[in-house]
């Protein structure tokens, strides 16, 4: 039996998937609270997509891959196949958005829905962990510990079926950062349960393993990272600058029937005074 580790860089690569898990949960949750408060339409299946595409690629497979950098198995290099990692990432973000829009799109998520969804969500991202497990090539056999794979999914369906909950449920700042910590917790426990549940026997005949280390995915996690990061922000904040410039505009249909009254808007220079008389 082979020894493998999670941390043969020590505490490094497991808080930097933590943070990473967090910071892709926290970036899902401000979407999904954002897309709630607006009306069931094209704009609220956007930012659903953003979310799925924060908390499905960034949460949980980015968190994954940060992770696997420091897995190692003494006496096998650790490889994976390129094509498979891919499928993992896709299928990362499309099963977190089909749960999104289950609980966001409707207009009043009921707890079934919530139930539900969190069930398909949750092993969809066992399935995405799996999957991911699959394209690891590696000078031996794997063997798997069936308990811990059950208790990784259990651990994922539940993680899942809280995040919908809260998703629907929490808008404040605060709880939506408590929110995002609880989940980053969440994901990478089922994350290391299910590394754990990992044994190797390594082949009595060497060979060689083909196909691409974990850091040279580094680079396009940081891109891909970045890009969420700059895409999500640039987002919210047209979005506020939309609803200020709405806000004004349904101030001024309501004090137009005003004697006269003269509106005050902000302009580049403080505030002016829209009136005639003026």
């Amino acid at each position: 039996m082979a020894h493998v580790t999670e941390t043969q860089y020590g505490w490094l690569t497991p808080t930097l998937a933590y943070l990473f898990s967090f910071l892709g949960c926290l970036l899902g949750l401000k979407a999904t609270a954002r897309a709630r408060m607006i009306p069931v339409g094209g704009r609220r299946a956007r930012w659903l997509i953003l979310a799925a595409w924060a908390i499905g690629g960034t949460g949980i497979w980015v968190m994954h891959f940060v992770a696997m950098v420091g897995y190692s198995i003494t006496g096998s290099q650790v490889r994976f196949d390129l094509t498979i990692t891919l499928a993992s990432w896709i299928a990362a973000i499309i099963v977190v958005g089909f749960g999104l829009f289950i609980v966001g799109y409707t207009t009043r998520p009921t707890f079934p829905k919530i139930v539900v969804a969190g069930l398909f969500m949750g092993v969809g991202v066992a399935a995405m962990h799996y999957t991911g497990m699959a394209a690891m090539r590696m000078d031996g056999t794997a063997i798997w510990d069936m308990r811990l794979i059950i208790a990784s999914v259990v651990i994922a369906v539940v993680a899942a079926t809280v995040a919908l909950w809260f998703t629907v449920s929490v808008r404040k700042t605060g709880a939506v950062v408590g929110a995002a910590a609880i989940m980053g917790v969440a994901v990478c426990a089922m994350h290391y349960t299910g590394m754990a549940a990992l044994q190797v026997h390594l082949n009595t005949v060497p060979r060689d393993v083909t196909g691409f280390q974990a850091v040279a995915f580094l680079v396009p996690i940081f891109v891909f990272m970045l890009v969420v990061v700059v895409v999500l922000g640039y987002a919210m904040l047209n979005s506020a600058s939309e609803d200020e410039t709405a806000a004004l505009d349904d101030l001024e249909q309501r004090l137009s029937g005003s004697a006269g009254a003269p509106l005050v808007r902000p302009s580049s220079f403080g505030y002016r005074v829209d009136d005639d008389r003026f």
